[in-house]
């Protein structure tokens, strides 16, 4: 696998702690294992939760419905607040 060298800019005691927490020749895969983790992998529209999330954005029905459970998402809650009080 071909590499690039890359320079960062971290936080003074961030860089300290990465120093002392992790062994000058193990830095590279460390920060690799990282962003691995971090990032989503290339050609993301592959992924089956952004692909699923798409989905859901496109789906009118689903949109409409969203819409309506947003009209009715603070019904009661006075009421109940109420009823609380002189309960």
């Amino acid at each position: 696998m071909a590499t690039e060298q890359l320079l960062i800019r971290l936080p003074e005691e961030l860089a300290r702690r990465l120093k002392r927490q992790v062994p000058a020749r193990g830095r590279s895969a460390f920060v690799q294992r990282l962003l691995e983790q971090a990032l989503a992998p290339e050609g993301g529209e592959d992924d089956p939760l952004y692909q699923a999330a798409l989905e859901v954005e496109q789906d009118e029905r689903l949109a409409a419905e969203m819409a309506e459970w947003d009209g009715t998402a603070a019904d009661g809650l006075e009421a109940g607040a109420h009823t609380a009080q002189h309960g």
